[in-house]
């Protein structure tokens, strides 16, 4: 069995949103998280949708 690796959004305390796999998308790992999106399928779909929470100011550009 093949295990498939999904992507979140998430968006740090400063504002700006960073793609990361799911493994460390928890709030142990990651504290600082104050919004996340997903899962997502793919890197690629991540980054389409990263950008569309950028245009509709959610998120601020790195």
């Amino acid at each position: 069995m093949t295990d498939t690796q999904t992507w979140y959004i998430v968006k740090h305390s400063a504002g700006h949103c960073e793609i990361i796999p799911s493994d460390e998308a928890t709030e142990e790992k990651n504290p600082e998280i104050i919004e996340q999106w997903g899962p997502f399928s793919s890197q690629e779909e991540a980054i389409a949708r990263r950008v569309g929470l950028i245009r509709s100011l959610k998120c601020q550009p790195v």
